[in-house]
């Protein structure tokens, strides 16, 4: 989209290594990170457009900056995007540097950070600033938490004005927090180039250029509303998450998937428990070629059911993932194994992560007469193991990867579906290993287990079967680890072909 005379130009600086979110930002840069499935720099893109009137947009990229390349050219953002690059790390504000050449002289401009996060923020504001008797707009935003603040800058600020930014203060009295958003005039460029690096990282800190700025210039503080975070490491983009998630989590619909084969002693009561819980909005039937009147009585019992012809487990929930309406799809059984009751816990805990999975192990939670054997739960500790050693860096947790009871975000299966091929059960296993593959959030809960309401587990029911499907979920295993052992380059490849 072409520039006009009204328009500002925007700068995000997303040049950075993100060494303290570190092993996730050496696969991609931070400002790819999602929050609640989008990027962090999606979202900055749509502040600057929507509020600030921003058309042109400079990206000055670093570390893995071809992915950022690729990822904005790849969409209409209805943008007009210019790369420029920083190819040795120099801090923030020589990365501020590279954008100099691009930006359109004279005239004010937006600069952002590319590894912060704002939510319902008032960055509209800003428009309400005469460039022509200012140099500089820097936003503040009020903290009670005084660790924060001195781990970050502050100012010295008198009637709005900012006379000088202290960096990381000590023992600051100050509620007012120095965030990554500033609306600067070209003079800035001067300031960056007569700033000695700093003697504790040796690179050119911004906030050293815009403090002498503010000596010498007109520097204005404008208090920012709404939440902000700083994405430092990954403690911080959980936090992140957990805060977007939890903004607008009732408005999101809840859809309970069962997948069902010949289940029709079961499948009324089970659809009945489910479908009457205020925090489920559809219930989701796929009748996977069943003989019997499964498919019938799911459609008096009320559900929403579809059939799938390709006989199997992962085929019946693949289908069903693509179908569901929900933005967070619960995945249970159609033999009553499962009570709606857990519902709250899954919906809590994934506010938290991507994919929440049940464990069946706790003894207390086992109903008598579960199909819970030794040998059944100590296969699935076994395999749980397997994938904890396998994945060792990313710190998973398991014990019950065969637990078919499990919650995951719509745009969470989105960004695994690439990976999910298993015909059969060893589909379980496989959605956990496409979760590490793509480096997302998986929490295992305890899950209450009971007796089958009716029939016998067409997996597990003896030890043939169970048998088989061990083999298969260990194949499964190492050739998923083996194929992925450069996995980032992988996800990389797939993304793109997805995007």
């Amino acid at each position: 989209m072409p520039s006009t005379e009204n328009d500002m130009t925007g700068v995000i600086l997303a040049a950075g290594r993100g060494v303290r979110a570190y092993p996730a930002s050496h696969y991609i840069p931070k400002a790819l990170m999602e929050i609640a499935g989008i990027p962090l720099i999606e979202r900055t893109l749509s502040i600057m457009k929507s509020q600030c009137r921003v058309r042109r947009v400079i990206v000055v990229i670093g570390h893995c900056g071809d992915q950022l390349v690729a990822h904005l050219s790849s969409r209409d953002f209805g943008l007009e995007f210019v790369f420029a690059e920083q190819k040795e790390p120099g801090g923030v504000g020589h990365a501020l540097l590279m954008a100099e050449p691009y930006i359109l002289q004279p005239g004010h401009f937006l600069v952002m950070l590319g590894d912060e996060l704002y939510l319902e923020t008032n960055h509209d504001t800003l428009l309400e600033y005469d460039m022509r008797t200012c140099d500089g707009v820097i936003m503040f935003k009020k903290e009670n938490d005084h660790s924060r603040i001195s781990d970050n800058y502050t100012g010295d600020i008198h009637d709005g004005r900012i006379r000088a930014l202290i960096e990381k203060p000590v023992n600051t009295r100050t509620e007012l927090m120095g965030v990554g958003t500033y609306l600067l005039t070209p003079k800035v460029f001067d300031y960056i180039r007569r700033t000695p690096p700093s003697s504790l990282r040796h690179e050119v800190e911004l906030t050293d250029a815009l403090s002498e700025m503010a000596r010498h210039e007109k520097v204005m503080a404008e208090i920012l509303t709404g939440h902000y975070m700083n994405i430092n490491n990954l403690d911080d983009l959980n936090k992140a998450n957990y805060l977007v998630r939890s903004s607008d989590f009732d408005q999101k619909n809840v859809t309970v998937l069962i997948p069902a084969y010949n289940e029709e002693e079961t499948i009324a009561s089970v659809i009945a428990d489910f479908s009457v819980h205020n925090q489920v909005n559809e219930v989701l039937v796929v009748d996977n070629n069943s003989s019997d009147r499964t498919k019938e009585i799911s459609l008096e019992a009320g559900a929403h059911v579809i059939t799938e012809t390709r006989q199997g487990y992962g085929n019946a929930i693949r289908r069903g993932l693509e179908e569901a309406n929900g933005d967070i799809i619960i995945i249970t059984e159609a033999d009553g194994s499962f009570t709606a009751n857990d519902i709250p816990k899954f919906l809590e805990y994934l506010k938290d992560c991507d994919m929440v999975i049940g464990t069946r192990t706790t003894r207390q939670m086992i109903e008598q007469g579960a199909n819970m054997r030794s040998l059944v739960r100590w296969g699935n500790v076994f395999y749980g193991k397997i994938i904890e050693v396998l994945w060792w860096g990313q710190e998973p947790r398991f014990t019950d990867v065969g637990c078919t009871y499990r919650a995951l975000w719509r745009n969470s299966y989105i960004r695994i579906k690439p990976y999910l091929n298993a015909p059969g059960p060893e589909f379980s296993p496989e959605m956990i290993i496409a979760m590490l593959i793509c480096r997302s959030r998986v929490i295992e809960i305890p899950v209450t287990y009971r007796r089958r309401m009716g029939g016998q587990s067409k997996h597990s029911g003896n030890f043939i079967p169970l048998a088989q499907n061990a083999l298969k979920m260990m194949y499964l295993i190492l050739k998923s680890r083996c194929q992925f052992s450069g996995f980032w380059d992988g996800f990389r490849k797939k993304s793109e072909t997805r995007r």
